[in-house]
């Protein structure tokens, strides 16, 4: 066997995994295996960086038929830190999920793992159907999580959750179908380039484009977000902060460079709808009630500097995609631990309003610690993974010197500053002032509790203290992503069938 073949295996085990602890009725071997499973998911990742850096791009076809017939698999180093990054998050939520005893559910473990065959399938699939289907996957056992777990309004945001990823799931199915339509494939590798100056290839791509922004929670379709997430258990928003929005920003910048072949025609208008994605998800948290809430605004927040990167591939595209890069793994595991930190508040005085809590500065020092450095993490204060993140972005934006840095620069200031303003709006009424009364004076938040969203958040220190590793590991990783001829070659090998002929789309006509 090749070391392409075990590339299913990342989907394929967790799949057979969480059908075991479906009719397993001992909740220790379940549990034991909500942690094994993304554990060796993330091994694997880390491998796969390594082989595919050293290396080069590896493909896999099931059933070895020819290039671009046949269900697609590929690595390249981008797609393996994706790995490695969602992997992280799946370990220390459903670490959470069980020291909070979410897993008492009996199906709790087993949705997470489908969840998990969804996220790894997806970022390793050549192929935009598969691409589909392993969305809908992930997003099959999601709506169990949301509607089993979290509070008493659990039922109305699941189904503000259904019906928008059904909506969005419907398009972006329709916008495959239209690609195959117009070229006969759905391979991407197999699409390479075509969507840049062909008309009907580049509306069907927009569908897609679309599709996949609105499971990003991208303004303007931003809104199901923060209305469904916070519903749900801590554990389970701290999986889906990781993994649902994260897996359309890694699908977005594999479009953007294999299929638009980072067209610069587009350059205006995501500036225009990400700074203003920016603005709503940087000032928004200030009008919320709840802790988790606030933080639901600050994944909003996170998404258009992460995309806005898109808008500057004309003139570095290795810069400007590390730098998108690097914040989104940065805002993968500050989200989490935020997310996690304030499951375990909740889980504690059995609330995450904001107006029912109080002085937990003095009755909770670790608690309050963790939070106040996801806090500085998230607007870009030091010595955690936000500066060096937000610091690469400005950098990279800057490099156009255009009107187009002016204002995503000016638009990255504002929206920090409104993101410093609803922390810190949290951190006064919840962290500081006098001591609650209505709870027992010998009531802490368990060290037990603590532990996932405490390492999450050393994690973002040492990435503080490693930036020069990271932003190696991270430009290794776009190296990889922008090699486009090694990526063909790996998915459709060196006598491909069902290719469409890139002549016929010269000038936009098919």
């Amino acid at each position: 066997m090749t070391i392409d073949a075990i590339l299913p295996l990342f989907a394929a085990v967790p799949l057979i995994v969480s059908a075991v602890t479906a009719i397993n009725p001992w909740k220790p071997l379940n549990d034991a295996l909500a942690i094994a499973i993304p554990a060796l998911n993330l091994a694997g990742g880390v491998w796969l960086f390594a082989s595919t850096t050293a290396n080069g791009t590896i493909g896999h076809v099931l059933g070895l038929y020819q290039g671009g017939v046949g269900i697609s698999f590929a690595a390249d180093a981008f797609s393996a830190i994706m790995l490695i990054t969602t992997m992280v998050v799946a370990l220390t939520a459903n670490w959470f999920a069980i020291v909070s005893g979410e897993t008492e559910s009996r199906y709790y473990t087993p949705l997470t793992l489908v969840l998990i065959t969804g996220v790894s399938g997806a970022v390793l699939t050549a192929d935009l159907f598969n691409f589909f289907v392993m969305i809908e996957v992930m997003l099959l056992p999601s709506y169990g999580l949301i509607a089993m777990t979290g509070t008493r309004y659990r039922l109305a945001a699941a189904r503000m959750f259904i019906l928008v990823n059904l909506a969005a799931s419907t398009l972006l199915v329709m916008g495959v179908g239209y690609i195959y339509a117009v070229t006969g494939s759905v391979n991407l590798a197999a699409l390479r380039g075509l969507a840049a100056g062909n008309g009907p290839l580049t509306v069907a791509a927009g569908i897609v484009v679309i599709a996949i922004a609105a499971k990003a929670g991208v303004f303007p379709v931003h809104t199901w977000l923060p209305r469904s997430y916070p519903s749900s258990s801590a554990a389970v928003m701290g999986l889906f902060s990781g993994l649902h929005t994260k897996v359309a920003v890694y699908m977005l910048f594999r479009l953007w460079v294999v299929l638009f072949d980072m067209d610069p025609r587009w350059n205006t208008l995501i500036v225009v709808i990400m700074v203003v994605s920016m603005l709503i998800g940087g000032f928004a948290g200030l009008a919320e009630n709840s802790i988790r809430r606030v933080l639901s605004y600050q994944m909003v927040n996170g998404m258009p500097f992460i995309l806005v990167m898109l808008a500057f591939t004309s003139e570095d595209p290795r810069r400007a995609l590390a730098a998108g890069l690097i914040y989104t793994l940065h805002h993968m595991i500050t989200v989490g631990a935020l997310v996690l930190n304030t499951g375990a508040i909740e889980e504690t005085y059995g609330t995450g309003r904001i107006s029912k809590l109080a002085g937990l500065a003095r009755r909770d020092p670790l608690t309050s610690a963790v939070f106040a450095a996801g806090a500085l993490s998230i607007v870009g204060f030091p010595p955690f993974s936000g500066t060096f993140g937000k610091i690469s972005v400005v950098f990279a934006a800057a490099l156009a010197g255009d009107w187009r840095s002016w204002v995503v620069i000016t638009a990255i200031i504002v929206a920090s500053f409104g993101a410093l303003l609803a922390m810190m709006r949290v951190w006064r009424e919840v962290f500081w002032g006098r001591p609650m009364q209505h709870y027992p004076a010998a009531l802490r938040v368990r060290s037990s509790l603590m532990a996932p969203s405490a390492a999450l958040m050393v994690l973002s220190l040492a990435m503080f203290v490693a930036a020069g590793p990271l932003w190696g590991a991270t430009t290794a990783a776009v190296d990889g992503l922008l090699d486009v001829d090694a990526y063909t070659a790996a998915v459709l090998g060196s006598d491909p069938i069902g290719v469409p002929d890139a002549a016929e789309f010269q000038g936009g006509s098919h």
